[in-house]
């Protein structure tokens, strides 16, 4: 998906550890990925975990992107309000995403 790969270096640079986290739930939980996968990311440290993830959604198809793209937009506001990152990220007409914090 064309908005994943523009936003993909900043994502990388800037997303922590704890927010992929969140994201890989939200993921899981959204079916987008399976166990698998998850757990194939979850040994991953920093960027490679950052950029395997990317990738990783980017295969799946508009879609999963666009899953991906609303849960960045649930687990890490700050990041999609990056003035780098907000023009790339469309906005989402998907449901929010159900997070496993949220009690799911």
């Amino acid at each position: 998906d064309e908005t994943l790969r523009l936003v993909r270096p900043e994502f990388v640079n800037r997303i922590s550890d704890s927010v992929l986290k969140g994201l890989l739930d939200a993921l899981l939980c959204d079916r987008v990925l399976n166990d698998e996968e998850t757990q194939s990311l979850r040994t991953k440290v920093g960027a490679d975990k950052a950029r395997d993830l990317i990738d990783m959604v980017r295969k799946k198809g508009s879609e999963a992107s666009s899953r991906l793209i609303a849960a960045i937009r649930n687990v890490d506001p700050q990041l999609s309000k990056d003035p780098y990152v907000r023009p790339h990220l469309p906005c989402s007409f998907l449901p929010p995403l159900r997070l496993m914090s949220d009690g799911f």
